[in-house]
């Protein structure tokens, strides 16, 4: 871990939970609707509105961020951000509140990147060591990733044009997987991403048949029209946006972060390509979230819609020339705020499709946790990792605050390797040879 990146880490942390603490940009989309009924209508106090970040985020933060960060060592970006929201609304409204956000911010980013690789080292120190069977959690992933355009398809439009989507898309992975290798005049042999071209080709089916949505809308318009005020206070602290959002940027290019399970996984696996279609797809599906809430409420988020992750991917190893390109996005993004919102109205399909996206992904998303998570726990434990998972999930269902469903696999997988351990130093197990 050089300077660099504890200095990028830190000054994210600090930027980012000021930003909260000022009431300008919050990361948890159901956090956002909230702040203004502390800093403009004074409807909630401090302490509410405290109480309700740490409600909504604290458990994401310790139940999905964290355990998703440890199988591959690179920080999910809600572990940082749900945690700097909570930080932010926890310190005073005040001058010196806002500097101790700033010092507990950059604290977090650090503690948290040290940590993480403290805990990876600590594991690697166990008596039997299942960090390596934790890389199996984020396997299924990668490919499962490719579907998510066909469900999406089949949320918006029906079952009949999602089947023809997820039916081309397997036939395009198919057809990739066998004959996407070849070599070129001068030997060098070139491999096309199977899952690349697959997702690309579900992305066209979502986007052909969004735009053939007909109808008139004019809501985002006249949201535009009745917040203008809370547009315009976004765009006051549009440059402290930017520079929060070339710090994503740049601790995405340096692999300190990822913005989602699914690119996490890819630029684990050194497939940054594949990394940065799946966060731009992603970005896509987040811009009606983030535009509509951020124009109601004049709060929007420190990643913007997202994008900044896809050009810190596409810059690795790059910081400085991703953190200004990473800025130059999130200029552009709230520059465009008020026009993007009309332009939806155009297109009725493609601003409904965002929340299919979302759906779709995390479906997705939720079953494929779960499958690595019980592939992880049957290296861990042969023949008793599944039974151990499959009893997890359905107990967590019973629970009077059950984890989130993405979290379950991975928590399952960890939890079950400390307790394998406990039992190795009792003599009551033995690692398979």
């Amino acid at each position: 871990m050089d300077i660099l990146q504890l200095v990028v880490i830190g000054a994210l942390g600090a930027m980012a939970t000021m930003l909260t603490n000022k009431g300008i940009a919050v990361f948890n989309d159901g956090l956002r609707p909230i702040l203004p009924e502390y800093f403009d209508d004074h409807a909630i106090s401090r302490q509410e509105l405290a109480a309700t970040s740490f409600a909504v985020s604290f458990g994401l933060v310790i139940g999905f961020g964290i355990p998703v960060s440890i199988g591959a060592s690179i920080l999910l970006i809600h572990s940082v951000l749900l945690m700097t929201d909570i930080i932010g609304t926890w310190t005073p409204n005040t001058k010196l509140g806002l500097v101790l956000a700033g010092v507990l911010g950059a604290a977090w980013g650090i503690g948290l990147t040290l940590g993480l690789q403290f805990i990876v080292d600590i594991f690697a120190m166990l008596p039997v060591n299942f960090l390596d069977a934790l890389g199996a959690v984020g396997n299924p992933i990668v490919v499962a990733f490719s579907l998510f355009p066909g469900i999406a398809v089949a949320y918006q439009h029906g079952f009949g044009k999602g089947a023809l989507t997820a039916g081309v898309s397997a036939f395009v992975l198919i057809l990739v997987r066998q004959f996407g290798t070849f070599t070129l005049p001068g030997g060098q042999a070139v491999t096309i991403s199977a899952e690349g071209m697959t997702l690309l080709t579900g992305m066209i089916f979502m986007l052909v048949f969004a735009i053939r949505v007909k109808g008139e809308s004019t809501d985002n318009q006249n949201l535009v029209n009745i917040f203008a005020e809370r547009v315009k206070k976004i765009r006051k602290n549009m440059i402290l946006l930017s520079l929060t959002g070339g710090l994503v940027a740049a601790a995405t290019s340096l692999t300190l972060i990822a913005g989602d399970p699914i690119s996490l996984s890819l630029i684990d696996g050194g497939q940054f390509g594949e990394a940065a279609l799946a966060a731009f797809a992603r970005g896509i599906g987040f811009i009606p979230l983030v535009f509509s809430t951020a124009i109601v409420t004049g709060v929007y988020s420190p990643a913007g819609a997202t994008f900044v992750f896809v050009v810190g991917i596409l810059l690795q190893g790059n910081p400085i020339f991703a953190f200004i390109l990473g800025a130059l996005v999130m200029l552009i993004e709230i520059s465009l705020l008020s026009g993007a919102a009309k332009g939806l109205d155009r297109f009725p399909g493609v601003r409904e499709m965002g929340e299919h996206i979302r759906s779709a992904m995390n479906r997705v998303l939720e079953v494929a946790l779960l499958i690595g998570g019980a592939l992880a726990s049957e290296q861990i434990a042969p023949g008793i990792g599944f039974f151990w998972v499959i009893g997890v999930y359905l107990l967590n269902r019973t629970a009077k605050k059950p984890l989130v469903d993405m979290a379950v696999g991975p928590v399952a997988a960890i939890v079950l390797g400390i307790i394998v351990n406990i039992l190795f130093l009792l003599n009551l197990w033995a690692p398979a040879a």
